[in-house]
């Protein structure tokens, strides 16, 4: 038999095991309901970073018995496999979704109209729920059932993986349509983040409608313009 060898993990030639990846379940949903606090939504958003276009906000309550296979957090999906998951939640699940307007961002400021669009997407819901989990630290203000921030909610709870689906579905194709309406800009391919593609564009052709003005890359070219 060979001798076992001891290595000290603290040794700097030995490299600590990196975290195992967060896998989203239905654990925590599953242990509220049994506590007698369901209905649970996951809320979730998309388009908090762009320099334009509208934040969606999505909740969504998943009927344990039908779980759509293949949930997970939507930045890990391919646009094909969000789309077709997309269809699932809705024909199996309660969802609710909101824009927060470019206008309504400006008047807010990008972190209040996302939890303006949180909380009407809860309040839309037909069937009102006990608990709310929430992706992220902050929870919407004036909420009418019991809330819980998530940090990498959508990474770990299938609730709120669902919304996280359902928000980036719902906005991408409203950044398509924005496309069709500010030609140039490649909102269509960008979906109005700061790619450098979309900085180019917006360096030549100014600043669209849909651009957020308290954003710093348009901020400065409207500051710039001003002169």
């Amino acid at each position: 038999m060979s001798p076992v060898t001891h290595v000290r993990t603290d040794s700097p030639l030995v490299k600590a095991p990196r975290p195992a990846p967060y896998v989203a379940t239905f654990e925590r949903e599953r242990a509220l309901i049994a506590a007698g606090c369901g209905p649970v939504a996951g809320v979730d958003e998309a388009g908090r970073g762009p320099l334009a276009g509208p934040v969606v906000a999505a909740a969504v309550i998943l009927d344990p018995a039908r779980i759509p296979a293949g949930l997970a957090d939507s930045k890990a999906l391919s646009a094909q496999r969000r789309e077709a998951l997309f269809e699932i939640i809705l024909a199996t699940s309660t969802v609710s979704f909101v824009s927060a307007s470019t206008a309504r961002i400006e008047q807010l400021n990008i972190r209040g109209a996302t939890l303006w669009a949180m909380r009407q997407a809860l309040a839309g819901l037909e069937m009102p729920p006990d608990v709310a989990l929430i992706d992220g630290r902050d929870v919407p203000p004036g909420l009418a059932c019991h809330a819980e921030a998530v940090i990498a909610g959508d990474a770990q709870v299938l609730s709120i993986a669902a919304a996280s689906i359902v928000a980036k579905v719902v906005r991408d194709r409203m950044m398509r349509r924005v496309a069709v309406n500010a030609p140039g800009y490649g909102f269509e391919r960008h979906m109005g983040y700061g790619t450098p593609e979309h900085l180019a564009a917006l360096a030549a052709l100014g600043p669209c409608q849909h651009h957020r003005r308290g954003f710093a890359p348009v901020a400065a070219l409207l500051a710039a313009a001003a002169e």
